[in-house]
C-alpha cells in the first residue's frame, strides 16, 4: 500500500461537499472523488498505524480494509434517527482490541471532519458485564483509578468524558469515592486537533504519539476486562 501522504485539501473539501449536498444523487455522481479523496488516504493511514501501534499498544488493531476494518462505515443507519441523511459527513477511523469486536470494546478513535477533528481513547458503552467489571475496580481500587485521573501524561492531553447515569449504579452508596465516574456508561477520554495537521505525512506519528498519552487510562480499562494491554 502506498506511503500516506496525508488528508489534503481535497479530502476536508469533499467532506465539505458532501456537507452540503448529502443525498444518494450527488454521492453516486462523486463517488470516484471518495474513492480517491477519503477511501485510499484513510487505508493508507491506516497502514501506517499498524507499525505504530506495535511501539506503544501492541494489543490493538489495525485493519486496512474497505469493509469489516478499522475504517468506519460513510453510510448511516438512519433506522432510528431523526436525520434520514444517508451518509457521515465525517472520517471514523477505530483500532480496537484484539479480543474486542466492535465499537464496544477497548479502542482508539481518531475524528476528522471539516467542522471539527479529535482523537479519542477509551471505552464507547461498554457491555454490561464489561461496565461492571470496570466499575467493581474503581470501587475496589480508588488508588489506582486516583493515579489514571493525576497522570500528567493523561490529563495534559485528554479529557475524560462519556454519558453518565445521573444517580449511583444500583449496588453502590452514593458516598463512594470517584461516585461521579461509577455513574458512567461510557470512558472516552479525547483531545481536539487542528485539522491541518491531518494534511501532513507525519500524521500517523502524531497520532501514535497522542494516543500513547492515554496509556493509563487504556492500561486500567484493559486491566478491569481481563486482557493485556
Amino acid at each position: 500500500m502506498p506511503a500516506f501522504q496525508g488528508f489534503g485539501a481535497a479530502t476536508v473539501r469533499f467532506l465539505q461537499e458532501l456537507e452540503a449536498n448529502n443525498n444518494r444523487d450527488w454521492f453516486q455522481a462523486n463517488k470516484h472523488r471518495y474513492e480517491a479523496e477519503v477511501l485510499a488516504p484513510a487505508l493508507d493511514f491506516i497502514s501506517a498505524m499498524s507499525d505504530e501501534f506495535d511501539g506503544f499498544a501492541p494489543h490493538f488493531t489495525a485493519l486496512p480494509k474497505r469493509m469489516g476494518g478499522s475504517l468506519m462505515r460513510v453510510y448511516r443507519d438512519v433506522r432510528f434517527s431523526p436525520s434520514k441523511a444517508p451518509y457521515k459527513t465525517n472520517i471514523g477511523i477505530q483500532f480496537h482490541h484484539e479480543q474486542g469486536k466492535d465499537v464496544h470494546a477497548p479502542g482508539y478513535y481518531l475524528h476528522i471532519e471539516s467542522t471539527g477533528c479529535f482523537f479519542g481513547a477509551g471505552m464507547w458503552r461498554p457491555a454490561p458485564e464489561a461496565l461492571q467489571a470496570i466499575r467493581s475496580r474503581i470501587a475496589e481500587q480508588p488508588q489506582t483509578w486516583r493515579r489514571v485521573l493525576e497522570a500528567r501524561e493523561f490529563t495534559e492531553t485528554f479529557r475524560l468524558g462519556g454519558d453518565a447515569l445521573k444517580r449511583p449504579p444500583r449496588g453502590y452508596a452514593a458516598d463512594l469515592p470517584h461516585i461521579e465516574d461509577l455513574k458512567r456508561k461510557s470512558f472516552i477520554g479525547s483531545c481536539d486537533f487542528p485539522v491541518a495537521n491531518a494534511a501532513s505525512p507525519g500524521f500517523p506519528q502524531e497520532a501514535a504519539a497522542t494516543f500513547a498519552k492515554a496509556a493509563p487510562l487504556m492500561a486500567f480499562l484493559c486491566a478491569a476486562l481481563n486482557v493485556p494491554f
